[in-house]
């Protein structure tokens, strides 16, 4: 969601979880999004654990843990950023098509597909209290292991039967945010309400305003 206030220092760590899904919170972790100059918030291998973190798939010991063996294999660290922002790419990509009804490019679910084969790698199937589940069958210290829950949420929802229910925030300035549309009529158009929803409504409102001033003038007799 773009900061309407100004300010600018909002990190990975303080993003609004408003996705409804962890893969279209993943996708929200750049700002204006849809327009031509998206603002990037995964800069640096720290911020994707902290995002992580925040998001709930890393415990607090988990992330220093990742953030130490970083530290020890900074050119690996990047490589995984590198991989997590092409995937965060890909992500957006399908789903902001899905959200308008197209069929997303090949190329993206190529992507999405090879970073897919390394999760189910990491992954397993266990015996629960009640029937199986799948757990992490990786190392918790792997550098991508951050990467692995958001990979298989993406492909938790693409199998699901609330793909029809992805939408894309309708603020016209690109903001480009993703989100499940639980709305009982399925009618939620925007990130947030308080936010694109309200800066929506009042250049709206100024329009209109504005629209009946010219109206009036144009009918006076000078």
């Amino acid at each position: 969601m773009p900061d309407t206030t100004g300010e600018t220092d909002v990190s990975a760590g303080g993003l609004k979880l408003l996705g409804g899904r962890l893969c279209l919170d993943y996708a929200n972790t750049a700002d204006w999004h849809a327009s031509d100059h998206p603002e990037e918030f995964l800069t640096s291998y720290s911020d994707l654990v902290v995002w992580s973190q925040h998001a709930g798939t890393l415990t607090e010991r988990q992330a220093k843990r990742l953030l130490l063996k970083a530290a020890d294999h900074p050119q690996e660290a990047t490589a995984v950023l590198q991989r997590a922002v092409i995937s965060r790419e890909a992500i957006y990509a399908i789903f902001a098509a899905i959200a308008h009804g197209r069929k997303p490019a090949a190329a993206d679910l190529q992507t999405l597909n090879a970073a897919l084969t390394e999760t189910l790698a990491q992954s397993k199937i266990v015996v629960a209290q009640e029937g199986f589940s799948w757990e992490w069958a990786g190392e918790d210290d792997a550098l991508s292991w951050p990467l692995w829950p958001v990979i298989r949420s993406a492909a938790d929802l693409l199998t699901s039967n609330e793909l029809d229910r992805v939408g894309q925030c309708a603020d016209d300035r690109g903001c480009g945010w993703l989100f499940l549309d639980t709305s009982r009529n399925h009618t939620r158009r925007w990130c947030d309400i308080k936010d694109c929803g309200n800066r929506a409504k009042a250049q709206r409102h100024y329009e209109r305003k504005r629209s009946s001033t010219l109206g009036v003038l144009s009918g006076q007799v000078i």
